[in-house]
């Protein structure tokens, strides 16, 4: 199966081939299941028809900018493609590479038509990820303004950021998320996040960020086994994790308020909300892992 899937009419069946050949993508004829079907399945959609029937079929599709895939309207004239959603998210790439043909790529994006980057257009570029992504709003807001300062922390070192601040990460696409019992050593922890990685079939290095609850801050074994680890450690806050719908039951909604810790907190960071591996209890550390 290819990354791409360009959807037409039956009548456009030989410009969806020409666009499908300079993207590398599958065809398809439209149907009322096309879009559902392609949604699951594909990275990005090119469809060759008018844009009010693209929208109409997308709409109740639509979740998540972040894991929804980039829709393209292309007019069946062949002379403009326009991404409707996801232009930040592969969205306007596309449209772009459909120029080399002739078709004028119709970017709407406030960033790109104000010729200004965008935060996604950064970590595409630099393959980083965006850990905080509901900070995308306002730091594109202010890109529109001006010049933005950009700062690169070096290991060891420690970042408190508001909400408004965009943290980009470089490795990994697993989050870890840990529970632990209070004064729980550094080893303890260390263990348990290792037996958890090796039972999920992963990688130190696959790893993007090690989560918790805000209420862990001062947990000192916590804090030294990543930092023993060389992770990224990130404190949840109660109400992004009770905005999560975890699998696996918790205690801690009696006792502390939480969903849970470990499989919420690693849920409020993830990209796409799978999960790895269910909340696991090592001794008295627990962990879950998200891609």
């Amino acid at each position: 199966m290819k990354k791409y899937i360009v959807i037409s009419l039956d009548r456009f069946r030989d410009s969806a081939e020409i666009i499908a050949e300079v993207i590398g993508g599958d065809v398809t004829e439209y149907s009322r299941d096309a879009f559902r079907e392609a949604f699951d399945r594909y990275e990005g959609i090119v469809a060759v028809m008018s844009a009010g029937i693209a929208v109409r079929n997308i709409a109740p599709l639509l979740k998540d900018k972040w894991t929804d895939p980039p829709v393209v309207v292309v007019s069946p004239d062949m002379r403009y493609a326009i991404p409707v959603t996801g232009g930040h998210h592969g969205g306007n790439e596309i449209a772009v590479m459909l120029a080399k043909i002739g078709i004028e790529p119709v970017i709407t994006t406030a960033t790109e038509t104000m010729n200004r980057g965008s935060v996604e257009g950064y970590a595409k570029i630099n393959n980083l990820e965006i850990l905080n992504k509901d900070s995308t709003r306002k730091v594109n807001a202010e890109i529109l303004d001006g010049d933005i300062p950009c700062y690169l922390l070096n290991e060891p070192s420690m970042a408190v950021v508001s909400p408004g601040v965009s943290v980009l990460l470089s490795n990994g696409r697993y989050i870890v998320g840990i529970g632990c019992r209070r004064g729980v050593s550094a080893d303890e922890v260390t263990g348990a996040i290792l037996k958890a990685l090796d039972m999920a079939g992963i990688e130190k290095n696959d790893v993007l960020v090690y989560s918790t609850a805000v209420l862990k801050k001062d947990e000192k074994g916590l804090i030294s086994a990543i930092r023993n680890l060389s992770g990224n450690l990130v404190f949840v806050t109660d109400e992004d994790i009770n905005s999560e719908n975890p699998e696996s039951g918790s205690r801690a909604t009696d006792k502390i308020g939480l969903k849970g810790v470990a499989e919420p907190s690693a849920l409020a960071l993830s990209k796409n909300k799978k999960i790895i591996l269910k909340k696991t209890v090592f001794g008295r550390v627990t962990i879950a892992v998200i891609e």
